[in-house]
């Protein structure tokens, strides 16, 4: 059984003006983004602090609003969930490859619908050799 998820017009007006601010940032963005950098196109037009930054971004994430991918380094990358990308990703040069579609989706169906879990979110992410680098040129 699966628990009833709140519409979205009722999480969207329980966000604060700081968590809509940061959410409307990264629904321009096509491409994830991280806090510093979210921060930095934020206050080209807004007084906005890093710690209101992140503070909104992990209130979005707990809503289920945005999801956040690791990078090598490990900086958190920052996405809605209309943009939820999954990649293959070097070890060697760091390059990120997305895939075409979500493998895992029924999966996720599956595990909603027989769990009381109320999923927001799923991350998958590969790791390997992109084919550069597999011939020793990267």
């Amino acid at each position: 059984m699966s628990l009833p998820a709140p519409s979205l017009a009722v999480r969207l007006e329980s966000l604060t003006v700081n968590q809509r601010l940061v959410l409307q940032a990264l629904q321009r963005e096509t491409e994830p983004l991280s806090a510093q950098a979210l921060f930095t196109k934020l206050r080209e037009t807004k007084k906005i602090g890093l710690a209101t930054v992140y503070r909104a971004l992990d209130a979005l994430k707990l809503a289920g609003f945005i999801q956040h991918q690791a990078t090598m380094t490990g900086e958190l990358l920052y996405q809605t969930l209309e943009q939820d990308q999954h990649c293959l990703t070097c070890l060697q040069c760091g390059e990120s490859f997305p895939i075409q579609g979500c493998p895992v989706q029924s999966l996720e169906e599956n595990l909603q619908a027989n769990y009381s879990f109320r999923i927001y979110y799923h991350t998958l992410e590969f790791f390997g050799l992109c084919q550069l680098c597999a011939k020793g040129n990267g």
